[in-house]
């Protein structure tokens, strides 16, 4: 006989896959928008964070009544604090995703300098990290989540990459000094994309 719990446990993680597609959809834009130079598509990433932010709520809301009615024990409770966990790490990577906007925005005001290889690389793995992430955390692969931590150590070489070949590039023509930050700062926010998917890779080793 199914149990009530576990009907609401399976809401609670259809609702975190649904803002998970957001981060990915807004990371997606946020990274288009940059390196196809189309600076009307940051505009979305603003978009698709109001609705990262109304999930965050909603989610929240609904962990809260799901303690108050049902009272979680042992794996059930285990479970219950990783959603609350993840919620968190995928409204901090809507925010992330916003910096980026914000950021290339200002990027592309100014002639380009150097390319966005690196960053688009960076891009790339992180969004399959979130993939992964979620992934693993519906059906409980704690395989899978290990996975996650070898690809965070790819997306921050790529950051110390860009850090150590911007700071040089910067020493050899200091009038690019601010394009060189921008480019900085993106990578920068790529990294912690990836360590929040890290920190949903391992919320789902907890609960495995």
């Amino acid at each position: 006989m199914e149990r009530q719990v576990d009907n609401r446990i399976d809401e609670l993680k259809n609702l975190i896959l649904s803002m998970g597609g957001w981060v990915e959809k807004a990371l997606e834009e946020a990274i288009e928008a940059l390196t196809k130079q189309e600076v009307s598509r940051f505009a979305k990433v603003h978009e698709i964070e109001v609705k990262i932010n109304e999930d965050h709520i909603i989610v929240d809301n609904a962990c809260v009544g799901f303690l108050a009615k049902q009272g979680p024990v042992a794996k059930d409770l285990r479970l219950l604090i990783s959603i609350i966990k993840i919620n968190a790490d995928l409204e901090r990577m809507g925010d992330q995703c916003v910096n980026i906007a914000y950021t290339g925005k200002d990027l592309l005001s100014r002639p380009i300098v150097g390319s966005f290889d690196d960053i688009q690389k960076m891009s790339v793995i992180v969004r399959n990290m979130v993939r992964k992430a979620l992934d693993s955390f519906v059906k409980e692969d704690e395989v899978l989540a290990r996975e996650i931590l070898l690809l965070d150590d790819e997306v921050d070489a790529l950051k110390s990459k860009v850090f150590k070949e911007y700071t040089q590039h910067v020493k050899n023509h200091p009038m690019d000094v601010e394009s060189a930050l921008d480019l900085i700062l993106i990578a920068r926010n790529l990294e912690r994309l990836g360590d929040h998917a890290t920190n949903i890779a391992e919320d789902v080793i907890f609960v495995s």
